[in-house]
């Protein structure tokens, strides 16, 4: 009998010694599994924590609009002919149609422009940004050019002012093709037909408030102004101001009108989808 009860025993024994295994083995996988679980969650705090240190929970940005223009900043410091007046937006211009302009001067009925929005969207911006600080009122034409033109937009008078920023070229017709003689090839329009308005700058390429507006045709073989519109009407004025008695500038070159040509008001209308329209040209010769 007592050989029974030490079986049954032994028996009762390794069956709770089972399952006691079985219970620890059980509560290390729990463990384990914990502890995985724990380092799992570190680790994606320390991931999401590093994210939001970069920004990256941030809004998402708008996109920024497209720059339409940009404006070189000029120093008045070094040159006192300078006004400074701000600079023109970058973005939000218009890039597309025309802007009426019109100068009225002491010679004659207004001078009326159309701006060519399109292809010179920075050179009619750059003359609306002016003429909204009056930059051009009670200035004067300071030259007439060997190359008929009436030269305006220099406060100074000197053909070095202008704003306290500049602007590249747009819109600079093409060279002609290259021929045999000097001479236009016949029948071929000229590049800068009588009534254009054309930038000039104190440098080439360097673009400020100056300006050409032609009152004969001229036709380089190497153009370099940049072309920003079309006298409508009133050019009929411009060549008056051309046939004037021109006296020295006081740098030797006898340019200057005799007879002041000042600018009484100068203003840029809003834009229209008119398109751009071509200058009609001398009825003479090019120039």
């Amino acid at each position: 009998m007592a050989s029974s009860r030490d079986r049954q025993r032994k028996l009762a024994r390794a069956k709770l010694d089972r399952q006691m295994a079985r219970r620890a083995s059980a509560a290390r996988r729990k463990r384990q599994i914990q502890a995985g679980v724990g380092a799992g969650l570190a680790l994606l705090l320390i991931v999401l924590g590093s994210i939001w240190a970069l920004g990256g929970f941030d809004r998402k940005p708008k996109a920024t609009a497209a720059e339409v223009c940009s404006w070189t900043r000029q120093d008045a410091a070094a040159n006192s002919n300078l006004k400074d007046v701000g600079t023109p937006p970058t973005t939000g211009l218009p890039t597309s149609g025309t802007r009426p302009m019109v100068i009225t001067t002491n010679q004659g009925s207004p001078v009326t422009v159309q701006l060519n929005v399109t292809d010179a969207p920075c050179a009619a911006a750059s003359f609306a940004h002016l003429t909204g600080r009056n930059f051009f009122d009670n200035t004067k034409c300071h030259e007439i050019t060997a190359e008929g033109a009436l030269r305006c937009g220099d406060p100074s008078g000197t053909g070095q002012g202008g704003p306290t920023y500049s602007f590249f070229n747009e819109n600079v017709p093409s060279a002609p093709e290259p021929t045999p003689s000097a001479s236009p090839v016949p029948g071929q329009p000229p590049l800068y037909p009588a009534g254009t308005v054309a930038l000039v700058g104190s440098a080439p390429g360097a673009n400020g408030s100056q300006f050409l507006v032609f009152f004969k045709d001229f036709n380089p073989t190497q153009p370099s102004y940049p072309i920003v519109g079309t006298v409508g009407a009133g050019l009929d004025v411009v060549r008056k101001i051309g046939g004037m008695e021109t006296v020295d500038n006081g740098s030797g070159a006898k340019v200057k009108p005799k007879t002041d040509v000042v600018i009484q008001s100068l203003t840029v209308g809003e834009v229209t989808t008119e398109p751009a329209t071509a200058p009609s040209g001398s009825p003479s010769a090019a120039g």
